[in-house]
């Protein structure tokens, strides 16, 4: 079975400068590679189905916003990603029985605002420049090129960076299950 290739860069620079048949071939050419990516990450194959056409769409609308044609790949797997975590987040919430919607709703509300509560406290804990970078590539969805830009680093160091803000940030959240009692 041969292995499938992204479009080629000539390919991708025409549907950048809005040639409609080039665009047509890329997204056309782009499919089996983001449909296999998709059905690697998403809960079931209609949820894949459907990351794979939002992928392509947003591909479609959006392939002007491509910085560099050689980042094709990793910016579509970006957005199916994205995609299938969106999906899988409202699973639980799609597929709750009716009659317990309401009681489970309040419940679910009031353990989720502590819940964020929890993790905001664990954010702002964090030194500033670590927790600039996290908020900026896991809460806002900078890319890491655009975060390291914006915070005058180099890509290196704010991947560095992120990571010892994500390690730091998980190790808050579970050394400390319930939170400290002094914050109740």
């Amino acid at each position: 079975m041969a292995e499938s290739t992204w479009p080629a860069e000539p390919l991708i620079l025409a549907a950048q400068g809005g040639d409609l048949e080039s665009l047509t071939a890329l997204v056309c050419g782009s499919h089996p590679n983001v449909r296999k990516f998709a059905y690697s990450l998403c809960a079931s194959p209609e949820d894949a189905e459907d990351a794979a056409q939002e992928a392509l769409i947003i591909l479609y609308r959006r392939i002007g916003m491509l910085r560099a044609s050689g980042a094709l790949a990793s910016w579509m797997f970006r957005i199916v990603r994205n995609e299938c975590l969106r999906r899988t987040r409202l699973v639980p919430r799609e597929r709750a029985p009716l009659q317990d919607t309401a009681v489970r709703s309040a419940e679910d509300e009031v353990l989720q605002r502590m819940e964020a509560a929890r993790v905001a406290r664990a954010i702002s804990a964090l030194p500033e420049d670590q927790r600039r970078v996290l908020i900026m590539r896991d809460i806002q969805g900078y890319s890491g090129r655009m975060a390291a830009d914006a915070l005058g680093l180099s890509t290196a160091a704010m991947k560095s960076r992120l990571h010892r803000a994500r390690a730091a940030l998980q190790d808050s959240l579970l050394g400390a299950p319930g939170g400290n009692d002094e914050d109740r």
